[in-house]
Order: structure tokens, then C-alpha cells, then sequence
């Protein structure tokens, strides 16, 4: 990562040097890894990672730059935006993931849309008892069998995590096939999301018919 160009201690962030408190343009879209200062790989200490956002909040939160040039505190201002959205990135498995594939040549969700063979089944029988479930009453059989569905999507959400960090830890080479699989259970994860949030959806209860005029 280098040293500061200002007092010539070594960077632990491209956002600011810790020690002598000088504010750093990273670019448009700096690593989020280096942003926080952590090494780069899919295993993140979560309590590690609350630290670094912490200890980096304090030295380039723009309020500390109220009285600076225009200049700096824009900058300020950036980074601080940079700290935040590198945090909520790597706090998310999922996204994490995402963003390693990308980082290491893999294919893009736009480019490759497959899920895991194994799986297909399963969604297509989770499809249907969603479905089943948005055309059936509140209170029905359809209904409320969603408690179960949900419970397992849960526990498939976290076994397809499970087999993303075996696939991701150590690090593959870049370009490795690897990385295919890898984008593929991500979609896969992708698809179990939105099926929590519509079965979250339908088990809100229905607000009330508007009374008659």
C-alpha cells in the first residue's frame, strides 16, 4: 500500500495515513479491502472489521474538517462515503464474494446466469409454493406452509455460503474455473434472497378494504 507522502509512515489505509492524520485520494473506486486495511480474502473477522470502520471514522469524518479549505473537506467527504460503502460491502458474505469473483477475472452475473445443476429442482418446487401461496388466502394450508419453506431456504442460504468460502478460501487463481462455480451458487444465493423477501412479503398481514362511500 506505500507510505505517506507527508510523514513517510507506512499506510494502513488508502484513505488517510493513521499516523499523522493526512487525507489520501484513493480514485473513483478503490479496493474495499484497502479502504479498510484489511487483507485481501473471504474470510473477514467481523469484530475486526467494526474496528477498522471505527478507527478510520475518526480520522476522516467530515466534521473534523469544518474549518479546512473546500478542497480537503470534499475529500473528507469522499472518503467518508468510501469508508462506508467498502464496510457494508464486506460485512456481506454474499456481496463479498461478489466482488472477489469479479476482482479475480470471474464471470459477471451478467454473463454467466446459471445455478448449480443440483439445485434447479429445488427452485422450481420453491417457485411453485410461492406462487401457490400469493394466489391462496391469508390463513390458508398455502400460507402458512411458508414458515417451513422459510426455515429451509435459511439453512440452504447457509449452506451455499458455506461451499462459497470453500470455494474462495484460500483464494483461487485469477481466471480459474473455480470462479465459475463459484458465480453460479451465487446466483443461487441471489435467487433465495428475493424468495425470503417475497415470503416475507405475503406474511404481512393484508391492510384493511377501504370502507364504502
Amino acid at each position: 500500500m506505500g507510505s505517506c507522502a507527508a510523514c513517510g509512515a507506512p499506510l494502513g489505509s488508502v484513505l488517510v495515513c493513521e499516523t499523522c492524520g493526512a487525507l489520501r485520494d484513493a480514485g473513483a473506486a478503490p479496493s474495499p479491502f484497502d479502504v479498510l486495511g484489511l487483507p485481501t480474502a473471504f474470510a473477514v473477522d467481523p469484530a475486526r472489521l467494526r474496528r477498522r470502520l471505527l478507527e478510520l471514522s475518526r480520522r476522516i469524518h467530515p466534521d473534523f474538517f469544518g474549518a479546512s479549505e473546500p478542497a480537503v473537506r470534499a475529500l473528507a467527504e469522499r472518503n467518508s462515503a468510501q469508508l462506508n460503502a467498502a464496510h457494508q460491502l464486506l460485512a456481506d458474505e454474499a456481496r463479498r464474494a461478489d466482488h472477489l469473483v469479479a476482482a479475480l477475472g470471474g464471470p459477471r452475473e451478467s454473463e454467466e446466469r446459471a445455478m448449480p445443476p443440483e439445485f434447479l429442482q429445488e427452485v422450481l418446487e420453491w417457485s411453485e409454493a410461492i406462487e401457490d401461496a400469493r394466489a391462496a388466502a391469508p390463513g390458508s394450508p398455502a400460507r402458512t406452509a411458508l414458515a417451513a419453506l422459510a426455515q429451509g431456504l435459511d439453512a440452504e442460504h447457509a449452506r451455499l455460503l458455506a461451499r462459497l468460502s470453500a470455494l474462495l478460501t484460500p483464494l483461487p487463481e485469477r481466471g480459474a474455473g473455480a470462479l465459475t462455480e463459484a458465480r453460479q451458487r451465487l446466483n443461487a444465493v441471489r435467487y433465495l434472497e428475493r424468495a425470503r423477501r417475497e415470503i416475507a412479503e405475503l406474511a404481512l398481514p393484508r391492510p384493511p378494504a377501504p370502507a364504502p362511500r
